[in-house]
């Protein structure tokens, strides 16, 4: 089975994010993270990898029918590998630290253990799910079981409490502010961020967890889109906030729910709260409307600001 933030790798050199559980018309929905260009990796961003699969190989060009979204997709006979985040996790506690990155990947795992947290629900992404990490790479760890992943955030919360993880002071937020691509500013997006405790410093290294089920009843349906729009509404329910995609029911006259891809804004709002939204107003085969933010990777444009 392929889930949101495994990597499949193809014969090509290129390797991809999957970023949607199952298979649509028999190819892994994903997006070009790396390729290799004269036997050197090379992390590429959104504009470069539309361009060189256009250029070079235009068959993993999709369009999602249920998305209604153009991103990438790999038939899974073109795949010749599959990493699995759980997988190498366990790979990587298991041996000795071969670099800075996983020596700091043990320490936090070892912090969350003696706080009670079981990692068998938990594996790793980004560049250390495929060996690409440097000296300065973020450790992203990635969760499959919704309590655990709040357990998890307690966890940090208590260990910043404790002065064994830091939070990210000013300098890490504004590197993150920026790499983001926020639409509001800095100080909306700290305020923001600094309430969820799914980010912190360990031993100067940056860590994120995110969670990769989707909220109940999203399989099945198909969207169309009707166009952009801005709405205030009150979120009535948070509970799939940190979700992927993150869901937020709202109360409002036309719209059921905010529907967010972008991990930016994840976790953005708390039930009870006033939201102004920016994004892609959609429709199912039934009616029902949602608001779409992240309908593109980076996203522009589109947000979830807490009205305060």
């Amino acid at each position: 089975m392929y889930r949101a933030k495994d990597f499949i790798e193809t014969a090509e050199g290129l390797i991809f994010a999957v970023v949607a559980e199952g298979l649509e018309a028999g190819k892994a929905l994903c997006f070009l993270r790396y390729l290799c260009l004269d036997d050197v990796w090379r992390k590429v961003d959104t504009e470069y990898a539309n361009n060189y699969l256009t250029q070079h190989h235009p068959q993993y060009l999709h369009y999602s029918t249920s998305l209604d979204a153009h991103l990438h997709a790999v038939p899974v006979a073109a795949i010749v590998r599959h990493y699995r985040p759980q997988k190498v996790l366990q790979d990587l506690l298991a041996d000795q630290p071969a670099d800075q990155v996983i020596a700091d990947l043990h320490r936090l795992c070892d912090l969350l253990r003696t706080h009670g947290l079981g990692l068998d629900q938990f594996g790793v992404t980004g560049s250390l799910l495929v060996g690409m990490q440097k000296h300065s790479s973020d450790i992203d760890l990635v969760c499959y079981e919704r309590s655990e992943f709040h357990h998890a955030r307690n966890i940090v919360q208590a260990l910043i409490g404790e002065g064994r993880c830091q939070a990210l002071s000013d300098e890490d937020w504004l590197e993150a502010y920026k790499r983001r691509a926020c639409d509001f500013a800095f100080d909306e997006y700290v305020w923001h961020e600094q309430r969820k405790y799914n980010k912190a410093m360990i031993n100067g290294r940056k860590f994120d967890l995110s969670l990769t089920i989707s909220a109940p009843g999203a399989a099945g349906r198909k969207y169309r889109k009707l166009g952009f729009v801005s709405i205030d509404a009150e979120v009535s329910d948070d509970r799939y906030g940190f979700d992927y995609p993150a869901q937020f029911s709202i109360k409002h006259p036309e719209i059921e729910s905010v529907v967010c891809f972008t991990a930016t804004y994840n976790g953005q709002a708390q039930t009870g709260e006033r939201v102004h939204v920016a994004g892609q107003l959609e429709a199912d085969q039934n009616g029902t409307r949602r608001v779409v933010v992240g309908s593109s990777r980076e996203a522009i444009g589109e947000f979830i600001r807490v009205i305060r």
